[in-house]
């Protein structure tokens, strides 16, 4: 259903009319769903443009892609040409290895898949196994060098996926900004930016979810933040997860140990400027825990909110870092 909003401009005695419609678009992409919803005095359907970046990102970014770009450098084509997307999303994620230390990594996907986490089910892990592929593992040994990717070891292979969703999110805010669409709210699988207002002048209202007990519980909203010219992602361990052996194991793999991580974080919300730096910096946090989260969120130059849900000799409590 569509809505309509009316706002009125008074200016020696004549009056004025303009009609603001309320767009809105739903569907799936990078394995996961979006929504879009903007305000436009023209009334534009942007729904080709919003189709045609999905597919220059999945085209570029997608590990069942076999023709992407990411494909392509993981096999060693030697012909592949990285874009822009691909750059931006190499720099984005070295970036967060470097602020990290090195818990953040883009080449830890062979740990993920031998875990379950990628294509199919998980390895039977054992010691030597998680040491054997740890040796395809490390973001210094690769780099991009006069447009081509350089591995120290060819079979490594690089994963964006900590990063992709943000970066579409900003994609498509910076398309609508470029079209004048200033109010709006763009979610890429619960990576979300928002611009301007509501026609009401109300900001936009995102809810934080209360984690749950397995990824089929009922999602309640635990917490209820106002945002305006913001970007917000929360990065969680209760939904995406395998258990083997009675034991759950969380999808953040701390490349460290090759293990799944394991702390008393339970999400990490990050409110920042940018969806894709919210997306690096909320699985940073997951990965390191609370008191090494709060070290890293403080020590960054911008101006970062940050809401930490954990747990605390056996209850769970909230952190709250203002900017």
């Amino acid at each position: 259903m569509q809505k309509y909003f009316i706002f009125f401009l008074f200016c020696c005695f004549l009056t004025s009319c303009v009609s603001v419609e309320r767009q809105q678009f739903f569907g799936s992409t990078q394995g996961s769903y979006y929504s879009i919803i903007y305000y436009d005095e023209q009334n534009r359907n942007f729904s080709r443009e919003f189709d045609s970046i999905f597919k220059d990102v999945e085209s570029t970014l997608s590990l069942w892609d076999e023709n992407s770009v990411i494909r392509r450098v993981n096999r060693n084509d030697s012909a592949v040409v990285l874009n822009k997307i691909f750059v931006d999303n190499f720099n984005y994620a070295m970036r967060a290895a470097e602020l990290s230390e090195g818990y953040f990594d883009p080449t830890v996907g062979p740990l993920v898949s031998a875990w379950g986490f990628h294509f199919k089910e998980g390895m039977k892990m054992s010691p030597e196994i998680v040491d054997s592929i740890r040796a395809l593992v490390g973001y210094k040994k690769v780099r991009v060098e006069d447009g081509k990717v350089i591995k120290e070891n060819p079979n490594m292979t690089l994963d964006f996926n900590a990063v992709a969703q943000g970066y579409t999110a900003d994609m498509i805010g910076d398309f609508l900004l470029s079209q004048n669409v200033d109010d709006f709210l763009v979610d890429i699988g619960g990576e979300i930016m928002v611009r301007g207002n509501k026609p009401n002048g109300k900001f936009w209202t995102v809810g934080i979810e209360k984690p749950a007990e397995d990824m089929n519980a009922e999602r309640i909203v635990q917490e209820i933040v106002e945002l305006k010219d913001k970007s917000i992602v929360t990065s969680g361990n209760y939904r995406k997860y395998v258990e083997r052996d009675g034991k759950r194991y969380s999808h953040s793999i701390d490349p460290n140990t090759g293990y799944p991580a394991e702390n008393n974080m339970l999400s990490a919300t990050i409110i920042c400027d940018d969806t894709a730096w919210a997306d690096c910096l909320a699985s940073i946090c997951m990965l390191v825990g609370m008191e090494k989260a709060i070290e890293i969120i403080e020590s960054c130059d911008e101006n970062i909110e940050a809401y930490f849900i954990y747990v605390e000799d056996d209850e769970v409590k909230t952190f709250t870092i203002d900017s």
